[in-house]
């Protein structure tokens, strides 16, 4: 009997082992940075990352060009906010589900309101760079914030 549950054990291992080693890795794609990336920071886009990273600005984002281009491609080309009105979007996670990044400034606050004038994609620890489309409700509003993954181009 232990003879037959070692010869059991034997091919289901071997069976798992084949099966392992036959999975194939997805190889990573090359991020596709539209040319509106190349153009420098507008003031808007300057004062969010102030008010995210505070005192750490130059030294987390200022000061390393490839995250700048990130930055700048996630504000222009991959978050979009769209209106939806008379429409229910109670079946969209809501945006105050959504941890504050705060790690850099502690004293960053939830907009109680939605105004495209004054709201900061940034100061939400949102998947930038998560391999699906996700959306969410912005709360108090009829607005829908989707991120674009960056592979999807």
């Amino acid at each position: 009997m232990k003879l037959l549950y070692t010869l059991v054990f034997m091919l289901t291992f071997s069976a798992y082992n084949v099966k392992a080693q036959s999975v194939t890795k997805k190889h990573s794609t090359h991020v596709f940075y539209a040319d509106n990336v190349k153009a420098p920071l507008t003031a808007k886009e300057l004062k969010m990352l102030k008010d995210v990273y505070a005192d750490h600005l130059d030294q987390e984002v200022l000061n390393r060009p490839q995250r700048i281009k990130d930055i700048k491609n996630i504000l222009r080309n991959r978050v979009e906010i769209v209106e939806h009105k008379n429409k229910d979007l109670s079946y969209f996670p809501a945006l105050s589900s959504i941890p504050l990044f705060n790690i850099y400034n502690k004293a960053l606050t939830r907009d109680a309101f939605y105004s495209s004038d004054n709201f900061n994609v940034l100061k939400y620890n949102l998947p930038f760079y998560g391999k699906k489309r996700v959306t969410y409700h912005i709360d108090n509003s009829a607005y829908i914030l989707t991120i674009i993954p960056q592979h999807e181009h």
